[in-house]
């Protein structure tokens, strides 16, 4: 008989926090499940750690890569093996509470239009606990249901990934994970949203999310944030600059300067470059060709058909700048989400 969920947990060299992860799915209050667990080329214990639940757990089941193969294809392959219709993402160095596959399920029972459910998650007590997590955090746990989400969405990942419950045919038609050079999560989102697909949160503390040096979110390139940026504009180009026939950027330092680079890669030239900076304003943005003029946030034009704004000012987590570029975006007519959109 197929199990209601698949929860997809890849692993490598986990064994210091996988027998927690595992037992946190062991106490779920929704039973009706199985673990696809895949072993990518663990070189510790991880192996003889999944082998010893699997014998004591017929619902966990095991396959083993020999080599790693990255996050994408391990995923990809426990999706492959998995016989549920919903599928739970788990990772091997976090927590789920209790009630997290139970309330993930009803909320997809209950919503039929929605194709991915998550939930609020707290800092891991043994994780670390930076300015930049907390952030983070605050900002993710403050988007709850599928609007707020999809206006949000090139800041940052709105869902963290171990989060997540999603329909098994939803996975299908984005299809699947990719290997592209920046997180595969967040590229699995985008596709989603551009293709009208709705998602949803619990809203309740359900993962308890650990954050360490050695986490490949924080150790590899695939997850910096240049590679963040890259994803987005990729994603921005061919959704919401799509359809419009002039731009412009709200920046200033370093990260919109790695923001106009990226666009420029995309072939998308904005018609200026928006800063408070007075010694910037009149003067334009060297090293490009043709350069990019500089102007005033007075001198933006109103609000028009098939005329968008980007704003990218500071780094991730900066919701002063943000709350002040909309403030000012909306006298002027500009609608986030639609003709207006936050990058940080």
């Amino acid at each position: 008989m197929k199990p209601r969920i698949s929860i997809l947990l890849p692993a490598r060299d986990a064994a210091q926090t996988l027998r927690e992860a595992l037992d946190s799915i062991q106490t779920q209050t929704l039973n009706d499940w199985e673990l696809i667990a895949v072993d990518d080329g663990s070189r510790d214990a991880t192996p003889a750690i999944l082998r010893e639940y699997a014998a004591q757990d017929p619902r966990v089941r095991i396959e083993r890569l020999d080599q790693p193969h990255g996050i994408p294809a391990a995923l990809n392959r426990s999706a492959e093996l998995a016989r549920g219709k919903l599928l739970a993402r788990m990772d091997a160095d976090d927590f789920s509470l209790p009630q997290r596959l139970e309330l993930q399920a009803e909320l997809l029972d209950a919503r039929p239009d929605l194709h991915v459910a998550s939930c609020l998650v707290a800092p891991h007590p043994d994780g670390q606990q930076s300015n930049g997590l907390k952030a983070y955090l605050r900002w993710v746990n403050g988007l709850t249901e599928h609007e707020s989400m999809a206006r949000e969405r090139f800041i940052e990942s709105p869902l963290p990934h171990p989060s997540v419950t999603l329909r098994r045919e939803a996975l299908a038609q984005a299809g699947g994970y990719r290997e592209s050079g920046w997180p595969e999560d967040y590229d699995l989102w985008l596709r989603m949203f551009a293709a009208g697909m709705r998602f949803a949160k619990v809203k309740r503390e359900l993962l308890l999310w650990r954050d360490a040096p050695a986490r490949a979110s924080r150790a590899q390139p695939a997850y910096s944030i240049e590679a963040f940026l890259r994803c987005k504009v990729h994603y921005i180009a061919r959704g919401p600059l799509a359809q419009a026939s002039e731009f412009f950027l709200w920046g200033a330092g370093r990260y919109a300067k790695q923001t106009l680079r990226c666009l420029l890669q995309e072939n998308q030239r904005p018609q200026a470059l928006v800063d408070v900076n007075p010694d910037k304003i009149g003067r334009s943005v060297p090293n490009q060709p043709g350069g990019v003029p500089v102007i005033a946030p007075d001198a933006l034009p109103d609000a028009a058909p098939q005329r968008m704004i980007l704003a990218a000012v500071g780094a991730r987590g900066s919701q002063r700048a943000r709350n002040e570029i909309r403030q000012a975006l909306a006298q002027k007519g500009y609608c986030e989400g639609k003709n207006f959109w936050c990058l940080t």
